[in-house]
């Protein structure tokens, strides 16, 4: 296992002037419609490798996770018919982006144990909580440290391995807080379920956290070091490709509360992320090398004041990204500085809330913009609500879209790609009807200048480009949970209009890339006598796309995991646990190998 010291950049405190979104914490109080505190997945570990915080998405109703190799390995993130790299990611009060491309924005070496279940913001929630995210937000919030501890062993097939071990105490200080304290190690490798699928990977991470009645501080640190191969990991030409990364991430985030409801969160945040691709395994730099570091640098502040008449919810974020790189060399500019402030006065009255705001985004590398917010939440009564929102969001694109070779090379850029704009409208409801909680809405979205890379026959490469699009979506979530059975079933329906201007392309691998039809379906069965089956299935429907050489429009993926605790040792727990159940050859990345299906048996002990 790697060890790491990691100090606080003196140049980040001074960031402390602020800007942009709400934090977790304070969000929820702004959030009407889509509110989850357990998460919504059966099977949060995986079969083939460690699990990560991306690993509670992968079968999230609200999240579409588009895997190379394993979700763990590589997942793009896309939410409502979006695309990869207008997703944003919330810890705590810290806004979190990959500077060069979101395809690394899930690099989070963090041990799920310290995260609360995601939350996924979408529409309104994520225009008011995220910051240079256009369509939607993966928020996590910080676990209060108690005094426990787990330590996990598994293996599986393709002579793969997992070992982790977790641990947390805190002990009081004085009669208003506490101190604790938590560490996790966890290491993962396999050959892969394909020939040159192979995985090594490692994570370490520590964290302090100040709690008290009103209160919590939390400091983090943590490295992860991962490297792992596929057949046509990014490109379609049939070479068996590799990548090489590894993350640093430390932040202090702070959450307090009063007696009257008024709350306030910042953060600082620090990444660096370093990645070393290669085209071709078998001949290491046969096509330039691609050879990556970015840097993050971030703060930001939230709160929600309860004053006589209104509620006034305010944010600020502001972040500094930088890369070096060896192929990502003809943009304008290396380095740049983004910032948000969002100012929402809300009114609520016996039956229901209004809220009207805006937030402001600048860049020095870009223009500046105003997008407005309006949302109005109506209660029908104590078991159901509905809502009407309009929001907008901006987002600047990534240095692999900005500083790619445009005439050459694999990856072909375009420095004149600006500022991207979101609009979307949405009617929803949510309630209790028969013992289920309900949630539904529908909605309509306007991208305009997205960035989006695609492809045009003869052309060994594929290149970014603006794409207008226009998306109407529904979707609806029945969740259920009982003493012996949890259920979560959704459905979504998605119908895409793009228009890619000027430009000539036969396909695209990510804005055309998405489901029209999607169900899935989680369950918990608590069978007695200390067993449980553990279940997650999806079922899609996916757009035409002519990329995608294998495996059809339609796929169906379970993962199934049989758990038993001994009634009479129930810190105890032994699992077999299969991913990809049909073993279906299904390319959610166009022209991308589907992983195969995978088991493992494992066992864990708690403290």
């Amino acid at each position: 296992m790697r060890f790491f010291t990691l100090l606080f950049p003196r140049r980040l405190l001074g960031l402390l002037i602020a800007v942009s979104a709400p934090a977790v914490a304070s969000a929820q109080t702004i959030l009407p419609d889509y509110q989850v505190s357990t998460s919504r997945v059966a099977n949060p570990s995986p079969a083939g490798t460690m699990e990560m915080p991306v690993s509670a998405l992968r079968f999230e109703p609200r999240v579409d996770v588009q895997d190379r190799n394993l979700a763990e390995a590589q997942a793009d993130v896309a939410i409502r018919g979006g695309v990869f790299e207008n997703t944003g990611v919330r810890i705590g009060a810290a806004a979190l982006s990959d500077p060069q491309t979101g395809h690394y924005l899930v690099e989070l070496p963090v041990a799920p144990q310290m995260l609360q279940a995601p939350r996924i913001l979408t529409g309104w929630s994520n225009a008011s909580g995220g910051f240079n995210a256009g369509v939607g937000t993966v928020a996590f919030g910080w676990r209060a440290i108690e005094n426990r501890g787990v330590a996990s062993l598994s293996g599986g097939e393709h002579r793969y391995n997992r070992q982790s071990i977790y641990h947390g105490v805190q002990r009081p200080l004085n009669a208003k807080y506490r101190l604790g304290a938590d560490i996790e190690f966890a290491r993962s490798e396999s050959d892969g379920s394909v020939p040159f699928g192979d995985h090594h990977f490692e994570r370490a991470g520590a964290r302090l956290q100040l709690g008290g009645a009103n209160s919590q501080t939390d400091f983090f640190a943590g490295y992860q070091a991962k490297f792992f191969g596929w057949p046509n990991l990014y490109t379609p030409f049939g070479f068996n490709e590799t990548e090489n990364l590894q993350t640093v991430l430390v932040m202090l985030n702070h959450h307090w509360r009063s007696a009257d409801g008024s709350e306030i969160s910042a953060a600082l945040t620090y990444r660096r992320n370093k990645d070393d691709y290669e085209f071709n395994r078998a001949v290491p730099g046969a096509s330039n090398p691609f050879e990556h570091t970015t840097w993050l640098r971030g703060a930001s502040v939230s709160g929600r004041k309860n004053l006589p008449s209104l509620v006034l919810n305010y944010s600020a974020d502001i972040a500094t990204d930088k890369i070096e790189s060896t192929s990502l060399i003809f943009g304008p500019y290396s380095g740049r500085t983004m910032a948000k402030a969002t100012l929402i006065p809300e009114w609520q009255g016996d039956h229901g809330t209004i809220r009207v705001g805006a937030s402001y985004d600048y860049s020095n590398r870009n223009s500046s913009d105003v997008s407005p917010l309006a949302g109005i939440t109506w209660r029908w009564n104590e078991h159901w609500s509905s809502s009407a929102e309009y929001s907008e969001t901006t987002q600047l694109p990534t240095y692999t879209a900005l500083k790619s070779n445009a005439a050459a090379g694999l990856f072909r850029g375009n420095a004149a790609l600006g500022r991207s704009t979101s609009r979307n409208w949405e009617l929803g409801t949510k309630g209790d009807l028969g013992g289920w909680q309900l949630e539904a809405a529908i909605f309509h979205r306007e991208d305009d200048r997205l960035v989006d890379w695609t492809y045009r026959a003869g052309v060994v490469a594929r290149t970014a480009n603006a794409v207008d699009t226009r998306t109407t979506g529904f979707e609806i979530i029945a969740t259920r949970r009982t003493e012996q059975i949890d259920v979560v079933a959704s459905y979504a329906w998605l119908r895409k209009h793009s228009d890619y201007g000027s430009a000539l392309i036969d396909a695209s691998f990510y804005a055309l890339n998405f489901p029209t039809h999607r169900f899935t379906l989680a369950a918990v069965w608590r069978i007695g006598g200390g067993f449980e089956l553990r279940s997650d299935n999806e079922y899609r429907v996916q757009a035409p796309n002519p990329l995608r050489t294998i495996g059809g429009r339609h796929a169906l993926l379970s993962s199934v995991g049989l758990y038993y605790l001994p009634p009479l040792a129930r810190t105890w727990e032994f699992s077999v646990l299969i991913d990809n159940l049909w073993n279906s050859d299904f390319q959610e990345v166009p022209a991308v190998v589907a992983s195969r299906r995978q088991w493992a048996a494992g066992v864990t002990k708690r403290w």
